[in-house]
């Protein structure tokens, strides 16, 4: 794979995390549950450090096995979208990161899929693990507080 390709991929997913990072961030500023506020609050940092991960990978130009999380719950393909409001409750406010986590694990999917090249391939998969691990601890938050009964 030429190197600016690979790039290329690194800045795309560079630019999705800053876009996840700004998404949090802003609902942390609109939300007015306080714990709300600061779990949106973590997640736009946790978003920050994927995002050095990344820049990490595109400057140091290897490629590694940053990313190895296969397990999925597939708990978000079984909730709809809630609306961002200030007065969300818990479980909605999860229920919608866990939804941004899974746009972004698919749409890393679907470009992996339509990848001929197999090294781009690859980073897209990465990536795609990545999001899928990040998903699974909005899954896992969202089983928490949506579901009490199971702990």
């Amino acid at each position: 794979m030429i190197l600016n390709e690979y790039k290329d991929v690194i800045k795309f997913a560079m630019a999705n995390e800053v876009e996840a990072q700004k998404f949090y961030a802003d609902a942390a500023d609109k939300l007015r549950d306080p714990n709300l506020k600061k779990m949106f609050g973590q997640f736009a940092e946790e978003e920050k450090k994927h995002r050095e991960i990344l820049k990490g990978i595109y400057i140091s130009n290897l490629i590694g096995e940053y990313f190895d999380e296969k397990m999925d719950y597939k708990v978000a393909e079984t909730v709809d979208v809630p609306e961002l409001s200030i007065d969300m409750k818990p479980a909605d406010a999860i229920a919608l990161a866990m939804k941004k986590e899974e746009e972004a694990m698919v749409q890393y999917t679907e470009l992996a899929e339509e990848c001929p090249d197999a090294e781009k391939k690859k980073i897209f998969l990465d990536l795609a693990a990545m999001e899928r691990g990040h998903k699974r601890k909005m899954e896992d938050a969202f089983v928490d507080i949506g579901y009490p009964e199971v702990w």
